[in-house]
């Protein structure tokens, strides 16, 4: 068992308290391992390199003027530690530092199971997003996860840049699947704030009754079943960014809330008359028109214009098919990494998802590669090895001349295609043959058409991209009839 999973720190406490905490503890699932710094006079001192779940403090009248200095000395031995204060007979005032950014509740000895079980909880979810945070060795290699060479993904990847450095409230705008989360994990990444917390929350996952207790955290009493105090994830949050996914699924009432949080910086806790100051970056997400929800009086028009500081728009998968490849391969690796054995793409495979309209967007597209994984590891898959709704269009071979290039689309940057396309198995021969000539047909159209697309429909300017001649390239638009009513269709 990790020290990370056991440990917690007990600070200041006389023998029966650690006795009685020990106790508790050891009739949880998980037993944890406690450690007494209960000499410590001006600070905590603990081995070097030791990792803890949470720290608790032990307030009475011995200690209760040392309180704020132990808390600057808990966040020096780990930044950001979980603490749980517990106030003794004469410990009242530790009721004042609840409302610090590390304090997750205060209890009143003697304790309780399910008072301490609770808090413990909620530390570990803490813990859990300090991990995910500190896992990720440099935070702004986070945005190369947005796979895909497109233009309409580069224009998302230049918004972010462009607003990252920012405290300006960004506004994610797209169809569920098409990685909203993402773009606002990217954009935390590259921002100034990318060494504090990233904290998600879905406001349509959580009943409209529990939102405002979710975000604004609650004391003790203030409803039934608050047994304890509790951080909202705006604290937790706090010097970081908030994602509020799902923001059109807000309840009016909680608009209002929202919208004077965003003007004020500031909020109560559930039950609490006392202001809590925040600084919180927030960006929001939503697949609903939140226009039209204005129009419908279901969303408030302040909200909205205090939110639509700065828009990105996430485009839909059907809108940037020549990535398909790219996400595929990234889907692939991940099931690679796994200790499964990956699938292998043939072209007529890759053929047919490029003609596939993609309803569930990225989304849809991984969890197909996933299951393709499971039913076909390490050995190639066709066409007829897809699910029937993904060759629906079974001509496809027969309407290629009359459609050039309309099936498959490569990546804008010809290396970067050709290593998409090995590392998802285009390059190697399926074992039902492949039609040659074809197959590097399609590729050509593909590529002379997207060197058209980046230089406007500048022939001159393509030619140099392909590096061709201009009077070449001219007759290979006209061999394969291209022209921009093929390039508009969204393929």
């Amino acid at each position: 068992m990790s020290a990370r999973s056991a440990a917690i720190l007990i600070i200041d406490s006389d023998a029966d308290f650690t006795r009685e905490l020990q106790t508790i503890l050891d009739f949880l699932e998980q037993p944890y391992e406690v450690l007494d710094a209960a000499d410590c006079t001006a600070g905590v001192s603990v081995e070097p390199g030791r990792l803890f779940k949470a720290a608790v403090i032990f307030a009475d009248q011995n200690n209760i003027e040392r309180l704020p200095s132990l808390l600057r000395a808990v966040d020096r031995l780990e930044r950001a530690l979980p603490v749980i204060l517990v106030q003794g007979e004469h410990g009242h005032h530790a009721q004042a530092l609840q409302t610090e950014q590390q304090v997750l509740g205060v209890l009143h000895a003697p304790l309780t199971q399910k008072e301490l079980q609770d808090l413990l909880a909620e530390a570990e979810a803490v813990i859990d997003l300090k991990e995910k945070s500190r896992s990720r060795v440099d935070r702004r290699q986070e945005k190369v996860d947005i796979i895909g060479t497109s233009r309409a993904i580069q224009m998302v990847r230049d918004l972010i840049a462009q607003v990252a450095d920012s405290d300006a409230t960004v506004l994610v705008l797209g169809e569920s699947g098409t990685g909203k989360e993402l773009v606002a994990r990217s954009l935390h990444a590259q921002s100034n704030r990318s060494g504090r917390p990233f904290v998600p929350v879905n406001c349509g996952a959580i009943p409209m009754d529990l939102l405002e207790s979710e975000l604004f955290g609650h004391e003790k009493g203030a409803f039934t079943g608050a047994i304890t105090s509790r951080r909202g994830r705006f604290e937790m949050a706090d010097g970081g960014t908030l994602f509020l996914d799902e923001i059109g699924d807000m309840s009016l009432e909680m608009q209002i809330k929202l919208l004077r949080v965003l003007q004020e910086q500031s909020f109560e806790r559930v039950g609490s008359n006392k202001t809590i100051s925040t600084d919180v970056r927030v960006i929001a997400a939503t697949h609903r028109n939140l226009e039209h929800l204005v129009s419908e009086g279901r969303f408030r028009l302040d909200l909205f214009y205090r939110l639509n500081v700065f828009p990105i728009e996430v485009p839909r998968l059907a809108d940037r098919r020549s990535d398909i490849p790219m996400l595929i391969a990234r889907f692939i690796k991940r099931v690679s990494s796994e200790g499964q054995p990956a699938p292998r793409m043939t072209p007529g495979a890759l053929a047919a998802l490029a003609d596939y309209p993609w309803p569930g967007n990225v989304r849809e597209l991984e969890n197909l590669v996933a299951r393709l994984g499971l039913l076909f590891p390490g050995k190639p898959v066709t066409r007829q090895d897809l699910p029937a709704k993904y060759r629906a269009n079974e001509d496809w071979v027969a309407q290629a001349e009359d459609r050039p290039g309309a099936h498959f689309d490569f990546a804008a940057d010809a290396d970067e295609a050709f290593d998409s396309m090995a590392a998802v198995g285009v390059m190697s021969l399926p074992e039902d043959g492949i039609d040659l000539k074809e197959h590097l047909r399609v590729i050509e159209i593909s590529l002379i058409r997207e060197a058209l697309e980046r230089t406007n429909w500048v022939v001159s300017r393509a030619a140099r991209l392909l590096n061709l001649q201009r009077t070449t390239l001219v007759e290979k638009i006209r061999k394969y009839d291209i022209n921009r009513m093929h390039s508009a269709s969204g393929f």
